[in-house]
């Protein structure tokens, strides 16, 4: 802020977060203003215009020491960040401030935290595969380059190691960048993640921007709008593939919520935000590829109570190219990564996009998933042996399947002592077709879990 500047009102009140400033003159919405006490800075978000010449504004700091009749400065610009090439590697908060002690970002170019979505002529649509290596996700879930993937999972079922594995296999395999947003995460998950990532040895290609549990709900709200900047930034400037994460996108919503009750909205839908779509929009519309490069995203969404139709899932659902689900009852058994292979799906499961070896494999495999499903509680009661000779190859078959869809990560491998396997999607394909042919028919179930591609 210069020396000179010359404050455009004053605090007329304060509650919690959301503070009354009289202006000389109206900031616009989404103005980004500044408040100085001492050595304390606040930055506060103009949301409302109250009068001629009053606005309402969200903190995005603690408002311990801001009190009636502080100055208040116009920075003469909304929210935005530093943009510089050196992100990756570090991480930083909702003001692209560093979190992890080291030097501050180059402050030459800046970018705006809101901004529209590219114009709809420099878009390209998504319809090709984001190979993972994950043979499980390739086969019946692919993600959409340059679209947008939900992980719905609980805790310990493994959804962060999942998003580590991503990270890791668009770094080391497609020489990509990742972006983590981490919104309203413990300070606990944020040190548990930073450290290994150093240990799995993908954290130069990768950014982590965090607004914490504790900090103010503009900053929860705010953050996973920051780290989509950079995210964009590094997709028009390094002309790569983008992998952008975010962990939790429901808690995004949460954010949008306070802020709607603290600004005095009347709640709509089960006491969300009436502003819940718009909001939701703004965030989902800016993940697109353009000629540059493309940015591919994976949000994880908690489900409140476990129910699929709450407001905030399904408006979540609407803007969603693949759903992958983790299941509790796959990771009872083993089976990880704990995807639910009959729940789990992807708009491009289409053969004219996939090709028909894949899109035959990929039903064949559920047909025979399914088919075990239906059996498991007559096997359970009675025994395999009542079953009939063809249900008895299905089985087998599907029983195999469901191992072979295992799969160690190198992300975990010190944890776990085996070596991290990537598998490409054609090897998995010509696996599971020779699974289903029976020629594994003689092979011990055991030998198909937590491995790579099948012997020749």
């Amino acid at each position: 802020m210069p020396q000179d500047a010359r404050p455009v009102g004053r605090i007329e009140a304060a509650q919690g977060p959301v503070i009354d400033v009289r202006c000389t003159y109206l900031p616009p919405l989404g103005q980004a203003l500044d408040v100085v006490n001492g050595s304390n800075r606040y930055v506060l978000v103009v949301h409302q215009h109250l009068a001629p010449t009053l606005v309402r504004a969200i903190a995005l700091h603690a408002v311990a020491g801001l009190y009636r009749g502080m100055p208040v400065f116009d920075r003469g610009a909304p929210l935005h960040v530093p943009v510089d090439p050196g992100c990756l590697g570090r991480m930083l908060n909702v003001f692209g401030e560093a979190l992890d002690g080291g030097a501050p970002l180059a402050d030459s170019d800046f970018r705006n935290v809101l901004a529209a979505p590219p114009a709809l002529a420099d878009t390209l649509p998504p319809i090709r595969i984001l190979e993972t290596g994950i043979k499980v996700i390739d086969l019946l879930c692919p993600f959409v380059r340059g679209g947008k993937t939900g992980l719905f999972g609980g805790a310990g079922v493994g959804k962060t190691v999942l998003m580590m594995e991503f990270m890791h296999a668009v770094s080391a395999e497609m020489h990509g960048v990742s972006v983590f947003a981490g919104v309203g995460e413990r300070m606990r998950e944020g040190h548990e993640m930073w450290h290994e990532m150093q240990d799995a040895g993908v954290l130069q290609r990768s950014l982590l921007v965090y607004g914490q549990m504790d900090e103010s709900p503009g900053v929860r709200f705010y953050v996973g709008y920051t780290a989509l900047t950079y995210a964009e930034y590094l997709r028009d400037t390094l002309a790569s593939e983008v992998l952008f994460l975010m962990d939790n996108i429901f808690r995004f919503i949460q954010a949008g919520s306070e802020i709607s009750g603290l600004l005095g909205r009347m709640p709509a839908t089960v006491g969300y935000q009436p502003t819940l779509p718009s909001e939701v929009a703004s965030l989902q519309e800016r993940i697109v590829s353009t000629r540059s490069g493309s940015i591919t995203a994976v949000q994880a969404v908690y489900v409140p109570a476990d129910d699929m139709s709450d407001p905030a899932v399904a408006t979540v659902l609407g803007h969603l190219d693949s759903t992958v689900i983790l299941s509790r009852q796959q990771a009872a058994k083993g089976i990880y990564p704990a995807v639910d292979p009959l729940r789990s799906g992807s708009r491009i499961m289409d053969h004219h996009l996939l090709g028909m070896r894949h899109y035959h494999a990929a039903r064949t495999v559920r047909e025979h998933l399914a088919r075990y499903l239906e059996l498991e509680d007559i096997i359970a009661m009675l025994g395999i042996e009542e079953l009939s000779p063809e249900d008895r190859r299905i089985v087998g078959r599907a029983r195999r399947l469901q191992r072979y869809l295992t799969q160690p990560f190198a992300v975990v491998a010190d944890h776990t002592g085996i070596a991290g396997a990537r598998v490409p999607l054609a090897q998995t394909i010509a696996d599971c077709e020779a699974i289903i042919d029976g020629r594994y028919d003689q092979l011990a179930e055991t030998d198909c879990y937590m491995r790579g591609a099948m012997p020749s």
